[in-house]
């Protein structure tokens, strides 16, 4: 194949159109680190939601719906909820505390637990890499996807539908569509949108059932009884669903949460019409739709896979301020800050990168595989490297981006390779990224007040992302 892509975050935006590029800063900067991964639906802050009158054929295609989670209920048993997905699964109030206490408020006497793992200005490639940690060790009953928004990348779906049930054949899935501004348009004149279809191919192909959750937003919008986006303030009799055209508020959260309830009012009238269950119900593992999905994606803890120069030390989120909303991603964070400082790990695969840590001070890192430095060129928001990638010198990965403002917050990296046996080496480069022109006009206050902060090459690793198989 001969061709090295680099897909990066929303921070790296290449040639996307700008309503991309603005629906991407949207996602990134609207929240920083992790939630606590264990959640509780109790408390008068969160709404109580209700199914409601809306109805529509083409809001939840049941297909096999959630045979086991349903039948463990009627049996009193104990039940795992995960949710997985971005920024609108990870903040609360956008709907999964409401839709979490619905199904509390369902299913009452069980005893129900809640996992949120959801990461903002992530899609579906770093889930694929993240669902076995944060997901699957909890042997969940039942997890929502929710990615539609971030990316819709159709190969890391179709990559952690196969692990969860590689993993867990009695486990039931069910995905949840999310929309951003401008889609909701579309669903009004009957159609769906496109990223969306794309996912929904994959639902069928696996018989999951599947929630459009924009769907009655977009009908009261069209009827001129919801405003997509309005500013914090506005005056009007109208639902108001977002501020930014993407991140429901309190009021939209509730719209998107009484399309799981009515969903889930379904698939638990359609698994009541089956008989009781004696065992769980085996879903069966179809050829791939897609033949390079990623469900060899794996996230390793940085010390088991590479070996790290001496310049790099261990951080403690726990026990560091600064780093502890990240506790519930990285037991620990690899840092280093001086330029040469490197990790070297060998694996067998298609695809490596990482999971870090922005803020100002962070610098670039320099790639090398099998010994050869890499020239990597943008293309559509990618960067590329052609055939024959053998250079006199490599091609900086810059880990500063315009959401690094004296802030912190997650981002990733992946790097797709030919496949097969790679000794992988990351260096820090000494060469500084242009700080003021990526924070623009509008950022340059705090990196003139304080130059000290921002004039510094660290790197912070949390996690290591491979698809393929480490070897020792």
């Amino acid at each position: 194949m001969g061709i090295l892509v680099c897909n990066l975050t929303a921070s790296s935006q290449g040639n996307r159109d700008k309503e991309t590029l603005e629906r991407e800063k949207l996602i990134a900067a609207s929240q920083t680190g992790a939630m606590p991964l264990f959640f509780d639906p109790v408390g008068e802050d969160i709404p109580t939601i209700v199914p409601g009158g809306f109805n529509s054929n083409h809001e939840c295609y049941l297909r096999d719906g959630l045979p086991n989670f349903f039948n463990k209920a009627r049996k009193k048993q104990d039940l795992v909820i995960a949710y997985i997905g971005g920024s609108i699964t990870r903040g609360n109030n956008l709907y999964r505390m409401q839709s979490a206490k619905f199904i509390r408020n369902m299913l009452p006497g069980l005893q129900l637990k809640f996992i949120n793992a959801g990461i903002s200005g992530t899609g579906t490639d770093l889930g694929a890499c993240r669902v076995q940690e944060q997901v699957l060790q909890y042997r969940p009953d039942l997890v929502f996807i929710e990615f539609a928004v971030n990316n819709a990348f159709p190969d890391g779906m179709e990559g952690m539908i196969r692990q969860i049930w590689k993993a867990s054949p009695t486990t039931d899935i069910c995905l949840i569509y999310t929309i951003f501004n401008g889609q909701s348009k579309i669903y009004a004149s009957g159609k769906t949108p496109l990223n969306i279809m794309g996912l929904e191919k994959i639902a069928d192909h696996y018989h999951v059932p599947s929630v459009h959750m924009g769907l009655e937003a977009s009908v009261l919008e069209q009827d001129q009884k919801l405003l997509w986006k309005a500013g914090t303030g506005t005056e009007t009799d109208k639902i108001i669903f977002s501020n930014d055209g993407t991140h429901p508020i309190t009021a939209g959260g509730n719209l998107y949460a009484q399309s799981i309830a009515r969903s889930l009012v379904k698939m638990k009238d359609h698994a009541g019409a089956m008989k009781d269950q004696a065992k769980a119900l085996k879903h069966q593992l179809p050829q791939p739709l897609i033949a390079d999905n990623w469900e060899d994606a794996k996230m390793f803890a940085p010390l088991d896979v590479a070996k790290f120069s001496t310049g790099w030390t261990g951080i403690d989120p726990k026990k560091s301020p600064e780093f502890r909303q990240f506790a519930d991603w990285f037991p620990y964070i690899m840092k280093a800050d001086a330029a040469g400082e490197s990790f070297t790990f060998k694996f067998d695969g298609s695809m490596v990168g990482f999971f870090d840590i922005g803020g100002p001070e962070v610098g670039q890192l320099i790639l090398e595989i099998d010994g050869k430095p890499c020239t990597l060129q943008k293309q559509k928001g990618t960067l590329a490297l052609m055939a024959g990638y053998e250079t006199k010198s490599s091609d900086p990965i810059n880990r500063f981006n315009s959401f690094c403002n004296n802030r912190y917050r997650g981002q990733a990296e992946f790097i797709e390779l030919p496949a097969g046996i790679h000794t992988i080496k990351f260096s820090i480069s000494s060469i500084a990224a242009d700080k003021e022109a990526i924070l623009g006009q509008n950022q340059l206050e705090d990196i003139t007040d304080n130059p000290d902060k921002y004039h510094k090459t660290a790197v912070y690793i949390g996690k290591l992302l491979i698809r393929g198989d480490v070897i020792k």
